[in-house]
């Protein structure tokens, strides 16, 4: 069963909340993130993305990007922007996007948990992008980013949740720029607090990853690496928990900038070994599980795969595995997506429009859309061991960060 713990947030005055709350770190690059926070001196992008604060030429992984990356968490405290909760309390984030809403429990997450697979992940790490969070955990001393959990329902626990956000005001309310709203309400009542901790202890066997496997890595790595050194709030990491009846898994995208040497029609009439193809009139998004959308020279076609051309496995009944073994690799020659440049990721948020965009500039040769993975085969495969293809789940909206960070030293 979980192990789950209350915190003392180090979280931003009520009035300042909404110019605190900045995107997460890792869905800007640092040319973004300097034109959001212009003109915002308290967004957070100043402590996630501090390179924004030096010169262009400064090297992103360097140390003295870490060491601006505290001086200005220090400066934001120093100057009333973000205070310490005084007592550990639990919280409730709640967003809503698009008339659709999910409410999840903010709370420490245990690193043992982590480590003996309680906390269970669906994809592999990078070396690179692990050693970038250690060293901005290592120096700051906190954990900005959160670790995005779900967990299936348990009656009990959504019970909770919904009586005390209805009867109860929250403690930060408002509409970012993207029309997220996003509400917090702290949960300090000591009774409050035994109660969510022992209902997860007792009825949630386990937690998976939805996103946030790098945060998740970096903080049990932090937590080694202080050996003797490491505090108690060090055993647990930054995370927000949902009940999985709540969440919607995106379609996640690919556009590829070549046909490896092959002309348009020698690529659809190769496709068709695997594919039932149909030329569509307008912009075509997957209708269901094996239906693939295909997008060059401004024309859209519909691909279904045919049976026998997968495995029923968890991993090979996946549509993105099925791209993998039947498209990237045998025709076009991308044999890993996560290292190759001929191949970039479109997440749904985005629309097909982007898609369309990027080919017809030229940029690339062919979009492809997929259908979006299940929750339920998220859970399947992590439950199994085994682990999704690179770049399989988009999930939206988006927590801020900033709103509530872990201190561990």
């Amino acid at each position: 069963m979980v192990t789950i713990h209350p915190f003392k947030a180090l979280r931003p005055e009520p009035q300042y909340a909404k110019q605190v709350a900045s995107r997460p770190y890792d869905v800007l690059n640092s040319k973004e993130a300097k034109i959001e926070a212009q003109g915002n001196h308290f967004s957070f992008l100043h402590i996630t993305k501090s390179e924004i604060d030096l010169p262009e030429t400064a090297d992103t992984h360097a140390q003295a990007t870490y060491d601006k990356a505290k001086e200005n968490l220090q400066a934001f405290i120093s100057r009333n922007v973000l205070f310490h909760e005084s007592k550990p309390c639990y919280y409730f984030y709640r967003l809503k996007m698009d008339g659709r809403s999910q409410t999840g429990l903010v709370c420490g997450s245990s690193v043992d948990d982590y480590e003996n697979g309680i906390v269970k992940k669906h994809e592999f790490t990078r070396p690179e992008k692990e050693l970038d969070r250690i060293n901005h955990i290592k120096t700051t001393g906190a954990q900005t980013g959160n670790v995005f959990l779900a967990y299936r329902n348990v009656a009990a626990i959504d019970a909770l949740i919904s009586k005390w956000t209805t009867d109860k005001n929250p403690q930060y309310d408002f509409i970012a720029d993207d029309n997220v709203q996003h509400s917090i309400w702290i949960v300090n009542d000591d009774k409050a607090i035994q109660q969510i901790t022992d209902l997860f202890n007792a009825h949630v066997p386990c937690t998976y990853i939805a996103d946030g496997h790098h945060r998740a890595a970096s903080a049990a790595k932090v937590r080694s690496a202080l050996g003797k050194k490491a505090t108690k709030d060090a055993d647990y990491f930054l995370t927000t928990l949902f009940p999985s009846s709540q969440l919607v898994i995106m379609d996640y995208n690919r556009v590829i900038k070549d046909l490896n040497g092959m002309s348009e029609d020698e690529f659809l009439k190769a496709l068709e070994d695997s594919f039932l193809i149909e030329e569509k009139d307008t912009s075509y998004r997957s209708e269901a599980l094996h239906q693939f959308g295909l997008y060059m020279n401004k024309q859209w076609y519909k691909l279904t795969a045919k049976p026998g051309s997968y495995a029923e496995d968890p991993i090979g009944v996946l549509d993105i595995t099925i791209l993998q073994e039947r498209v990237l690799t045998p025709l076009l020659g991308i044999h890993d997506q996560r290292t190759d440049s001929r191949i970039d990721f479109v997440g749904g948020i985005r629309g097909l429009g982007e898609l369309e965009k990027r080919v017809d500039s030229g940029e690339m040769a062919v979009a492809i859309s997929l259908y979006p993975v299940s929750i339920e085969q998220l859970f399947n495969i992590a439950d199994s061991g085994n682990v999704m293809p690179p770049k399989s789940t988009w999930f939206e909206p988006k927590l801020r960060d900033g709103l509530l960070t872990h201190l561990i030293y």
